[in-house]
């Protein structure tokens, strides 16, 4: 039977994510448009995207915090081609976005002194197995296959070598050991909700001494460039962007960071993504269809939730049917206006991914497990009909 509740917000999505509960777009009405972001007020908004960033998250004070361009990919990338290649590095992927990172190592900056480890989607490398001798470069939380490292024990205090960490579907959701990491990235539109286009980078003293006494064997672009004649380009971490922000994105930036203080900070996000994962655990202990596409229950992430179809029916399927069934579940809940971008990433195997961070209510998670039921029952049965007439 269709479920007769519905989600009141049926936005899922991994990326943009939901907006904060109670978001509407009058709260942008003190945006700085119009003014130039080098102006007082529009530095002082960039400066509170800062500060409040900090302080939410509790990062060191000997950290420096500052707002680049092109997301949490362009944070990245501006510190694989400004900090690597002083010493040996090891990448680690186990989705999409971790295997990125290795191309851009291994393929784009031809470090050949760098080692990439590689698991499957739904597993995590042999994380004893890293030499911190080397630089080490990491997804906290893999997006696309739903799979976090549960902690930071396997990070050494004392390392040779810099922890350089994509964090963009973690900050604001999972503990992370801001001491034991030298570079954090991340973006204002995963966990916070927020708008495109602004990525925020955290750098540690070790890795601020890495850009004053390293000079990369290879030509910068302007928005890469972190350092200017040996030193450290302080103002990009007051405020002066190196690029032109957009003043309404930094606005809704600051609403976000303005709710988590509100609700009760870092901690009161975290329980409230944890709290979500809860409650599909709970529909998946029960399921007779569906898995998570982590293997351990200790690995499964918070924000995206990445799940596998385990019906033994399923299974039997072609590769190229698994993958129409799954889109096709997606599509269905699409179309009812129950769950929009709840489909498996292109590269993850056929599923669905269902974004589950701070804010996203779990009354609204609770609504949507009944119709995930049912459109699954829905597109087998049709699925089934199909195959008999077929043989017919």
């Amino acid at each position: 039977m269709k479920p007769n509740q519905r989600p009141k917000r049926p936005h899922f999505s991994s990326g943009p994510c939901a907006k904060r509960p109670g978001w509407k777009l009058d709260l942008l009405a003190n945006a700085e448009v119009g003014r130039s972001h080098r102006s007082k007020p529009g530095r002082a908004k960039l400066q509170e995207v800062i500060e409040r960033s900090r302080r939410v998250l509790e990062i060191p004070d000997d950290y420096r915090l500052g707002i680049v361009p092109a997301s949490d990919t362009g944070a990245v990338e501006m510190v694989l081609w400004s900090m690597l290649g002083a010493r040996g590095v090891d990448v680690l992927a186990w989705e999409s976005f971790g295997s990125q990172w290795v191309n851009d190592i291994i393929g784009q900056l031809e470090l050949h002194n760098a080692k990439a480890w590689v698991a499957d989607y739904g597993e995590l490398p042999d994380l004893e197995e890293i030499n911190f001798q080397n630089d080490v470069v990491f997804p906290w939380n893999g997006t696309t296959s739903g799979v976090r490292i549960p902690d930071g024990d396997w990070i050494p205090e004392n390392r040779a070598g810099l922890t350089i960490c994509d964090a963009t579907s973690a900050v604001f959701a999972m503990e992370l050991p801001w001491k034991k990491l030298d570079v954090v990235t991340w973006s204002w539109q995963k966990v916070l909700g927020g708008e495109a286009g602004h990525g925020m980078l955290c750098i540690s003293p070790r890795a601020v001494e890495r850009l004053e006494t390293f000079e990369p064997p290879r030509p910068l672009p302007k928005i890469f460039r972190l350092t200017k004649g040996g030193k450290l380009i302080e103002g990009i971490f007051r405020g002066d962007t190196i690029n032109t922000p957009s003043m309404l994105c930094v606005e809704d930036a600051i609403d976000a960071l303005r709710w988590v203080e509100s609700i009760g900070g870092r901690d009161e996000v975290r329980k409230r993504s944890e709290a979500n994962l809860d409650v599909i655990s709970e529909w998946v202990d029960r399921s007779s269809w569906v898995n998570f596409l982590a293997s351990q229950p200790e690995t499964r992430s918070c924000t995206s939730i990445c799940l596998q179809i385990a019906d033994p029916w399923f299974r039997s399927l072609e590769p190229d049917d698994q993958a129409a069934i799954a889109k096709r579940v997606a599509g269905k809940l699409d179309e009812e206006g129950i769950a929009f971008d709840i489909g498996s990433y292109r590269d993850a195997p056929p599923g669905l991914r269902i974004w589950a961070g701070a804010t996203v209510e779990r009354s609204d998670i609770e609504a949507l497990l009944p119709w995930l039921d049912w459109a699954y029952a829905e597109i087998k049965g049709s699925g089934k009909s199909e195959s008999a007439a077929n043989r017919r």
